[in-house]
């Protein structure tokens, strides 16, 4: 039996309800055991629900606790910061939800308190440990499709929701920050590289002034990334790696399914009505289990946590670099 790390959740923020906890609760390094709500119905509602042991009306009782090692911080993004530093400050290692800060100033304050307190803070993109991806990745690194020189992603769901956080400005809201974030990190990712320029299109809503149709462009060393996302289409999402020899696919790239298996498409380009696709398999698993593991992992063995926050600080830099092209017309450099 591992020795699990014991894990307090700060907030019933609906993503840890209702995919992280009961990922993180297959476990076999991750043991969710106390959550706080400001709400203190739902401070004792949801533990009830989701079996966890303590429940806490206030979050600094929760970073209080010292039987809790770690801390998943599901916040609205504007706290993801400060209580992040609250959390490592309590001596609490910190699995921060994505994007872990508003701006690139605000996540480098948190790498000055992590080396200060020495705990392990991480980003909480969860497609970085999924084994769809990792194969993708060897795929590319192997060679696979010949060398990359293309990354096409598109990511949409709708949502005008004028109360919603994801649509409120100050709040961080927007398409860019809640999921363009994605098709940068996993471009990134593939590439090996950082973009050296990038050149963003923004169309606001003109009510709620958030980003809700968002298209970029990001220049790599060995080759172009392209992606829209929006908060106001059709629900759809997919990823495309172009190599000089060959394709891959992902078919659900971020929001992989906990109750089927997920699938990845390589072509060698020699039928193009698609004869010659092979289809990889992947078996049924959680990423958001996988993702816990990896993490309570890290602090077990004291390794580096899956998306530390130097790559945070990266992926947020694109993210501003977008926003600024966007304002000025030109390319801008992260």
């Amino acid at each position: 039996m591992a020795n699990k790390v014991r894990w307090g959740v700060l907030s019933t923020a609906a993503i840890g309800v209702k995919k992280v906890i009961p990922g993180m609760q297959k476990g076999e390094w991750s043991e969710v055991t106390a959550i706080a709500s400001r709400d203190r119905r739902r401070a004792e509602e949801v533990p009830r629900t989701l079996g966890i042991a303590k429940a806490y009306g206030s979050y600094e009782e929760l970073l209080a606790d010292p039987q809790i090692e770690a801390i998943y911080n599901p916040l609205p993004n504007q706290l993801h910061v400060p209580w992040s530093i609250k959390a490592a400050e309590a001596g609490k290692h910190v699995l921060c939800e994505k994007p872990v800060s508003l701006t690139v100033a605000e996540a480098r304050t948190l790498l000055a308190v992590r080396d200060r307190t020495g705990v392990k803070i991480g980003e909480a993109f969860m497609v970085r440990t999924h084994p769809q991806w990792l194969r993708a990745r060897d795929l590319i690194v192997s060679d696979r499709i010949g060398g990359l020189r293309s990354v096409v992603g598109f990511f949409s769901y709708f949502n005008r929701d004028a109360a919603n956080i994801r649509n409120i400005p100050e709040y961080g809201g927007g398409a860019l920050m809640d999921i363009g974030c994605y098709p940068i990190i996993t471009s990134r990712f593939m590439f090996g590289e950082e973009p050296s320029r990038v050149q963003g299109l923004v169309e606001r809503d003109p009510d709620m002034k958030v980003d809700r149709l968002t298209s970029a462009i990001l220049d790599f060393p060995s080759g172009q990334a392209i992606f829209t996302c929006s908060t106001q289409l059709v629900p759809y999402q997919r990823m495309h790696f172009l190599g000089t020899r060959g394709r891959i696919e992902i078919e659900i790239p971020f929001n992989a399914p906990i109750d089927r298996p997920c699938r990845i498409f390589i072509d060698d380009g020699g039928d193009i009505f698609g004869g010659r696709i092979v289809a990889e398999n992947f078996p049924i698993c959680d990423q958001y289990t996988i993702q816990g593991d990896a993490f309570s992992r890290a602090v077990r063995d004291d390794t580096e946590v899956p998306v530390p926050l130097e790559d945070a600080v990266k992926n947020m830099a694109v993210i501003e670099a977008i926003f600024r092209s966007a304002e000025s017309g030109r390319w801008e450099t992260p």
